[in-house]
Order: structure tokens, then sequence, then C-alpha cells
């Protein structure tokens, strides 16, 4: 059962990247901000429009995967299809940065809101998706702030010092949103 401190530590890391991320992006021009760098792979070479996008439908699915693990016991998550938000990775061109970080700011309020109403011991309960395996809830909330603190180095063109690990070692092809 999780106790009081890995929780609070928990909410504290996500605020923190959270506010970083929001702030690297707030910070670029509106041309650095729709760059998306020719030599970068995967999701690197997205530009930080288009991983704000991303980090909005993740956080989307990595709550409906949470969700269904409060629901239901050890569940396979991988046929969860989670609401999309508003703005997704292929529209992201479309709106300025302004827009796609309130996106944000109103994912992770809907985010916190479930972990303020979640109960210790439903931190410990786990579900499994095929690119991930099979983790804890408190395992799926800290992916959120780790995946911040990945896409915030990629944004500002710093090799992430965080990589997921996938289950099969290889990076999914998301540029259509989260394969779930």
């Amino acid at each position: 059962m999780a106790t009081p401190d890995p929780i609070k530590e928990l909410l504290d890391k996500m605020a923190q990247e959270r506010n970083a991320l929001l702030a690297e992006a707030e910070a670029l021009s509106p041309e650095a901000a729709a760059y998306a760098p020719p030599d970068g792979e995967g999701e690197a070479q997205w530009s930080p429009k288009q991983q704000l996008a991303h980090i909005a439908e993740m956080e989307t699915a990595y709550r409906a995967w949470v969700e269904r693990a409060l629901e239901a016991d050890d569940p396979d998550v991988s046929d969860v299809r989670p609401d999309s938000p508003a703005i997704r990775l292929d529209r992201a061109h479309e709106h300025d940065v302004p827009v796609l970080t309130a996106q944000l700011r109103e994912q992770r309020a809907t985010t916190l809101r479930l972990i303020q109403s979640m109960t210790p011991e439903q931190f410990d309960r786990t579900a499994s998706q095929p690119m991930f395996g099979r983790l804890t809830v408190m395992q799926w909330l800290r992916s959120y702030y780790r995946h911040d603190r990945m896409h915030r180095d990629q944004m500002a063109g710093r090799s992430p010092d965080y990589k997921p690990r996938f289950v099969d070692g290889k990076e999914p092809d998301q540029r259509r949103g989260p394969r779930i």
C-alpha cells in the first residue's frame, strides 16, 4: 500500500516536470515551436507543437489505463480506447503554443482529480499493456512526469536522459496517436 510520502513525491514530481515542460514550451518563438528536426528519430523528429499534442494524447491514454486498473483486477488495457483530447498530434500545427499548453493544463487537472479520489491501496493495483508490460497504478502515474521530462528535453534539442522501456525494445510509431 502506498504511504503518504510516495504519493506526495509523485504529485510533486508531476507538478515540477509539467511546470518545467510548460515553461520550456511557452518560451519558444512561433518558428521554433513549429520546427521539426529533420535528423531526429521517432518522436524526436516531431516539432514542439506535435510533442505537446502527443503529451495530451498520452495523458488521456495513461489515465484511461489507470481508470481500468481501478475498476478491474489486473486488466489487459490494450483494448481501452480513451477519449481523444481536442487537439491531436496530426492537428497540432493548426494551433499556437498557448492553446496547446492550455490543453495540457486541462488534462493534468483531470488527472489530478483522479489521483485525489484514490485510496492508498489503489496505487498498488496493476494493469498490463503490450508496449509497457504489467505495471502498478503508481508506476503508470510515474510515467507522466518521466514522459514530460523526455519531451521537454526533445523540445530543447537535448538527448533525453529518460527513455521508456518498451517490452519489445522498439519505440512504436505514434504519429497517429497512441497505439493502445
